[in-house]
């Protein structure tokens, strides 16, 4: 049974397969025009990030088995694989702990602004002081805030744990295109109690550019935004305007609406205030590059007992 990975880079633990008659081939990564050559008699196929249209699954009769090495899909044409006879097979909670981690540690570093004060200890400024420590931006506690939580799938209730433990109060937004529920705010509402929004919801139509330049304008001055679900939920060019403007407190940005982001993206500027801007790494934990790993190796197993 042939099994590609389009994006193996995309992991850094291998897979291996116990079974000899499982002939693995891994891809570091692959681009549009290579990849019907390269799951071209597979009936395996794992990918990350890797798109596999209409043609390139019809282009493969053999295919049994889209394995995605993410929480969602929305790279896969799901409707023609449906068709097919194609199962279409995700990792959805491998990475929500890490990515719910992420998301504290960030509140942690801008609520407390452990950049800047690490910086004044080297620089100086602690050096310099008069008293026994440096004193700069207002510090403030996460234990008593309200973060909002926009999306509560697994990653957003994971993080709603870790945030109730820390003492902070957490309150739902109604989902996009959906009925309120009886513990959720409408967006627009939730966006002006909160201390910090954390967005956990798909791409889609009804939430691409879901925070722009009137949901910041609704945010606290000091209110914090954090996006781990997808670059394109929140509009740059206004993100940018909100933070030099100071109308914001912060934010912290794991995704971008291109990646890898070309130099010139506007959220990658050095001179951006109270920024804090990783590259897509929240869900990347050893833990949960692991548990990714055996999903994918489970999912391909499976499919070798029903072929």
């Amino acid at each position: 049974m042939k099994v590609v990975f389009l994006d193996a880079g995309t992991l850094p633990i291998p897979l291996n397969f116990p079974n000899n008659s499982i002939l693995y081939q891994a891809f570091s990564a692959t681009e549009p025009e290579q990849v019907v050559e390269r799951i071209s008699g597979a009936t395996v196929v794992i990918t990350n990030k890797v798109r596999l249209n209409s043609g390139q699954l019809e282009s493969s009769p053999q295919l049994k088995l889209v394995a995605v090495a993410a929480a969602g899909t929305d790279n896969i044409d799901l409707i023609v694989a449906s068709k097919l006879g194609i199962r279409v097979k995700n990792a959805p909670d491998y990475g929500s702990d890490s990515v719910a981690e992420h998301v504290i540690a960030t509140l942690f570093a801008l609520r407390r602004h452990i950049i800047t004060y690490a910086a004044a200890a080297t620089d100086g400024r602690w050096s310099g002081a008069q008293q026994f420590c440096w004193n700069g931006p207002r510090i403030r506690d996460l234990g008593g805030s309200v973060l909002g939580v926009v999306g509560r799938g697994r990653i957003g209730q994971a993080t709603a744990r870790l945030a109730m433990g820390l003492g902070m109060k957490v309150l739902y937004a109604q989902a996009p295109g959906s009925t309120q529920r009886d513990d959720e705010l409408p967006l627009d509402e939730l966006l002006s109690v909160a201390d910090a929004i954390t967005l956990h919801v798909p791409l889609t139509d009804l939430t691409r550019g879901l925070i722009g330049q009137n949901a910041l304008a609704l945010m606290k001055p000091d209110a914090i935004l954090i996006n781990t679900g997808r670059g394109a939920l929140v509009d740059s060019h206004a993100l940018v305007s909100a933070l030099r403007n100071q109308t914001i407190g912060g934010a912290a940005i794991d995704v971008l609406d291109v990646e890898p982001p070309p130099p010139d993206h506007p959220l990658l500027a050095t001179d951006i205030p109270n920024l804090l801007c990783t590259p897509h790494v929240a869900w990347a934990s050893h833990r949960a590059q692991a548990r990714l790993a055996a999903t994918l190796i489970q999912l391909v197993l499976e499919q070798h007992q029903m072929s």
